[in-house]
């Protein structure tokens, strides 16, 4: 007996892509008759196995399902992927942000405290302190640790150790060092270092 893709399907009780996988496989045979497909049937054998049937078809639509949940799963991960990025780049930009504002804060406040108390100094001469944000935040009344004013520097760690044995040989001989509880303290609001932080 010969049937039409979509009368093999109803006959079966499965899906036509059903029965094309099965003529791929070849439990099926099928002839193509003035270009239509049509699939062969054995009566005696196929009513022989109607159980053999359904558990193909079973599987064939078990599988159809899990390729489904695969696929949706695949896209739930790349949404949660490209959302995790995004969050990333959003904090990222609200840190650069929040240092930015903090920067010209400092920067303004030197600009104001350096134009209102060295009145003499030049326009440029104050941008070129303003630069310097890191000064800002050492500028205090009292002595500081060197190891805390070299950290607020940024300094490469190499530098930040040539430039603490540089003060350190000074304890002694140099009144802008000195030793207080076995830490090293310096004094930026009274001496100027400049010639040390080369």
């Amino acid at each position: 007996m010969k049937l039409t893709i979509d009368e093999a399907a109803q006959k079966f009780k499965i899906s036509k892509e059903a029965i094309h996988n099965r003529i791929r496989r070849g439990s099926l045979d099928c002839v193509i008759e003035h270009g239509t497909k049509l699939v062969l049937i054995d009566e005696p054998t196929t009513s022989a196995k109607p159980s053999e049937d359904k558990y193909y078809s079973y599987i064939e639509e078990e599988n159809s399902e899990l390729k489904q949940k695969v696929r949706d799963l695949e896209k739930s991960n790349l949404r949660l992927r490209d959302d995790k990025e995004k969050m990333l780049i959003l904090e990222k930009e609200k840190i650069e942000q929040i240092y930015k504002q903090r920067d010209e804060q400092l920067k303004q406040v030197l600009h104001t405290i350096t134009t209102k108390f060295l009145p003499n100094i030049s326009e440029k001469e104050v941008d070129t302190v303003a630069e310097d944000v890191v000064d800002v935040e050492t500028i205090r009344n009292e002595p500081v640790r060197l190891k805390a004013f070299l950290k607020l520097k940024a300094y490469k760690p190499a530098k930040r150790l040539r430039i603490k044995n540089r003060f350190k040989r000074l304890i002694g001989q140099d009144e802008r060092v000195f030793r207080n509880d076995g830490k090293v303290y310096i004094d930026p609001s009274r001496f100027d270092y400049k010639d040390l932080l080369k």
